[in-house]
């Protein structure tokens, strides 16, 4: 069989995820393979990209290969699967799958993308492999690796592949945007910057973000990516992990830090591309590792302003909860231009003037507290190399081991002890809920409310 490796890291043939790859043909020599370095060459490939087409219809089996960047693939990846669209290949009944390699911080975005895309070409898809960046180093890891690559050859065999449900596309019209007949008053004190990759050609969302600047109670600060000069996408060098400094020399880390990160909430408008925010989007996510892991914007609110039908992207929508989960910014909203579009803009206005004015925060759900326990245990180990990200986590309190919780263990040991006391457990009984019940009881008596926070009833509502 003629396998093409898609090599999505800027690395190269210095990408730790392609060792999984190398290893597993060692196994498996009797098959024929390419591969194609589209995260090194992307520029190149850009240019001229029929050696990737003639490799790609080639190809019989597809394995896009890469380390997970910023929930999805690196910028340069997302690239090369715009331009096989853009160009017209046929992939239609060709295999595909997928190896990742990262420490599982939202994998499953990022295999997902893929498999969405994979299915707008109509391929047949295979389910991937998301390894740790160690695990190939491990006995347990390589023999993961093998049993992957035989269930891929088995599934290729025996003409079996996944199902990709994904919603039906989105047919009906989209709502467009209107201006507002006044503008609000604008308040100098706090400011919000609205991120956006406007280009010619797209009438829906320039009028959205309009309408947004008019209606929001804030001044604005439009940042259209498609004016910054970006050198090209993250490398993943680490180059900026001791200092906080990126290797390319166009300004980026400047450029984030003086026009969008000094705001007090910030805004994404974005027309949905390829199961996604677009390219441009996705290089701008990836740039931002220049603050490496860390939450610089915490605590400022989020929201988005979306041009296309969100209905339809399930993935998408957990990508956007989740980046503000971890980033420790509460989403003030989406609006989209799905129905009612004046509506959903001027409620997002309405509630990032709430959050900002009154630092609305809401405590993290599982996206958030799993996404930072990972990061947490990825820096304390890594603390040596990364160190402003080791600075940053130390004075947050982020080291929030369980383990230091002494006093919670040995509490938790003489409950253990009791309870397999079978005299004391019966004693105990259904007194045990109350005993637990004790402490937020104390916290109820205790509460007394801000007298200033007492409001007469409103008589409109009886």
């Amino acid at each position: 069989m003629n396998i093409l490796i898609l090599n999505g890291a800027p690395a190269g043939d210095n990408s730790i995820t392609l060792q999984t790859m190398l290893y597993i043909q060692k196994f498996f020599p009797e098959h024929h393979y390419e591969q194609l370095n589209v995260g090194q060459r992307i520029k190149a490939i850009e240019r001229d990209f029929s050696g990737a087409q003639a490799k790609l219809e080639q190809a019989e089996l597809i394995v896009f290969c890469y380390p997970v960047y910023t929930f999805l693939v690196p910028s340069q990846l997302h690239r090369f699967i715009e331009l096989i669209k853009e160009h017209g290949v046929s992939l239609e009944g060709k295999y595909a799958t997928q190896v990742s390699t990262s420490k599982h911080f939202y994998d499953i975005t990022a295999h997902e993308f893929i498999r969405e895309n994979c299915a707008d070409l109509k391929m047949k898809v295979l389910r991937g492999l998301s390894a740790d960046m160690e695990d190939l180093l491990q006995k347990k890891g390589q023999k993961e690796a093998l049993e992957f690559f035989r269930h891929v050859l088995w599934s290729v065999e025996k003409g079996r592949s996944e199902t990709v449900c994904l919603p039906a596309p989105g047919t009906g019209a989209l709502s467009p945007a209107t201006l507002p007949e006044t503008e609000a008053h604008k308040s100098s004190q706090k400011s919000i910057a609205l991120v956006t990759d406007l280009e010619e050609g797209n009438e829906a969302l320039p009028m959205m973000v309009e309408r947004f600047m008019r209606v929001s109670p804030y001044p604005v600060r439009l940042v259209n990516l498609h004016d910054f000069p970006f050198s090209g996408g993250c490398l993943g060098c680490f180059h900026c992990a001791s200092d906080g400094t990126c290797i390319y020399q166009d300004g980026f880390d400047r450029f984030l830090r003086e026009n969008i990160q000094e705001a007090d909430a910030t805004v994404y408008a974005y027309t949905i591309r390829d199961h996604s925010m677009g390219y441009r989007f996705k290089l701008y996510d990836d740039r931002q590792f220049c603050n490496g892991h860390r939450t610089v914007t915490m605590g400022k609110p989020v929201g988005y302003l979306i041009d296309g039908h969100l209905s339809a992207e399930p993935n998408l929508q957990t990508l956007m909860e989740a980046r503000a989960q971890v980033g420790g910014n509460y989403l003030a909203g989406i609006a989209c231009n799905e129905a009612d579009t004046d509506r959903e803009i001027d409620a997002l206005a309405a509630e990032l003037e709430y959050a900002v004015g009154k630092d609305f925060q809401q405590p993290a759900n599982f996206y958030g507290v799993g996404g930072m326990k990972i990061f947490r245990d990825l820096i304390f180990t890594m603390q040596g190399m990364m160190r402003e990200d080791h600075r940053f986590y130390k004075s947050h309190g982020f080291y929030d081991f369980p383990q230091k919780r002494k006093g919670m263990i040995l509490g938790m040991y003489l409950v253990g002890a009791m309870l397999n006391n079978e005299k004391l457990n019966r004693k105990i009984g259904a007194n045990m809920t109350k005993g637990m019940l004790m402490p937020y009881q104390s916290v109820i008596e205790k509460a007394k409310p801000e007298k200033n926070r007492l409001k007469k009833p409103d008589k409109r509502f009886g």
